[in-house]
């Protein structure tokens, strides 16, 4: 009799996985049957932030080729800002499945007192007034602010750089909740702290970031750590001030950092956070230059371009990303459970390298490093 019990126990697990299976494959990412209504869709994000205006972009393109919404032709906003972007999108999409809400668009600035306020309106619209289905949680931020029982809309996490360390999900395979989803590529932070020691070889990195959950998630702290143990070499923080609605503080506290770090580091990493912009990367460039020493960006190519000596870029930009989270957004609308969704996305990069950066900073480029680089760039250019 007990061994019966256990084969039936033994069937019972192997169906509950196999329908976890199904779930998340059996679902069309493409329409297929229009819906009694549009799937009404709303935008969150903590601040602007590039990449997520290069996200909604990439998605609306990937969500337009599946065919949930007409062919369009997007604009190109030069100031990147995603608010314009979604008011476009708003008033210009047609579609029979889906709606960008037009006062579905949610930003905290940066202010933490402002998030407190944006997320506690955001989700009681999503349970008092239900008139939206689904939601783009644009950033660490919002992902966190959306991440919780609270409400039971789909979310669709998008741009965070560890949604693991930073609390959004509970592991790569399990979002943890039921109406949630993060896009999540672990290849990308791995690779550029070990792509930077490979052809640097630093004793001691210089790693400026906002002590606190977000800022360490950012920076990819705990691959940092891991790396250090690895490869042998010492990490070397300084703190400074990142999701702040002030944004000269911001700057000020890396520009301070930077001045530091650089007289008794090997290298600096520069990881992404609110006080690296166009206004102070040259400044940011021309303190690690005056001291000969060597900078990585999280920030890709166009970092590069402005002076840090090299960085990771992706393949054919954010298109395979973007269509990544079409296809996923498809599978929802279609009655996936967004929780047994596949979340890891793997990506491909190249290396990009400012070779007047490295004259400036007597390096010697090796035919190593000109082998490993997809990209060589001659000139250092100034924001616009």
């Amino acid at each position: 009799m007990q061994q019966i019990k256990g084969f039936f126990i033994w069937m019972l697990l192997c169906c509950s996985f196999l329908a976890v299976s199904v779930n998340a494959a059996d679902f069309s990412s493409s329409p297929q049957a229009q819906p009694e209504k549009r799937w009404r869709i709303a935008y969150y994000h903590g601040g602007e932030y590039a990449y997520y205006y290069d996200y909604l972009y990439a998605m609306s393109e990937g969500l337009s080729r599946l065919g949930w919404i007409e062919p369009l032709s997007l604009p190109d906003f030069a100031d990147k800002d995603t608010r314009k972007l979604w008011l476009w999108l708003a008033h210009n999409v047609k579609s029979h499945y889906l709606e960008f809400v037009a006062d579905g668009y949610y930003s905290a600035d940066w202010d933490n007192i402002a998030r407190q306020k944006v997320r506690n309106s955001l989700i009681a619209r999503l349970n008092q007034s239900k008139d939206i289905d689904m939601v783009f949680a644009l950033g660490t931020w919002a992902g966190q602010d959306l991440a919780n029982n609270r409400h039971r809309v789909p979310t669709v996490v998008i741009s965070t750089s560890d949604p693991l360390s930073s609390g959004i999900i509970k592991s790569l395979d399990d979002s943890g909740y039921d109406h949630l989803f993060a896009s999540y590529d672990p290849g990308l932070q791995s690779q550029q702290i070990q792509v930077f020691h490979k052809l640097i070889g630093f004793k001691k990195l210089g790693v400026p970031y906002e002590n606190t959950i977000s800022g360490r998630s950012y920076a990819g702290m705990i691959l940092i750590e891991k790396a250090s143990l690895e490869l042998g070499f010492e990490i070397v923080p300084c703190y400074t001030l990142s999701d702040i609605a002030d944004q000269q503080l911001a700057d000020q506290s890396v520009l301070e950092c930077f001045d530091k770090l650089a007289q008794k580091v090997d290298a600096i990493f520069v990881s992404s956070q609110g006080g690296v912009n166009a206004g102070t990367i040259p400044k940011l460039v021309d303190i690690a230059n005056r001291y000969a020493v060597p900078t990585f960006s999280q920030n890709g190519q166009e970092a590069v371009r402005y002076g840090f000596l090299l960085s990771l870029i992706r393949y054919s930009g954010f298109r395979p990303e973007g269509m990544f989270l079409a296809e996923n957004v498809g599978r929802i609308i279609n009655g996936a459970k967004p929780r047994n969704l596949k979340q890891v996305f793997n990506g491909s990069f190249s290396m990009v390298v400012n070779m007047k950066t490295a004259e400036k900073i007597g390096l010697y480029v090796n035919s190593k490093l000109l082998a490993t680089a997809d990209k060589l760039l001659w000139t250092i250019e100034v924001p616009e």
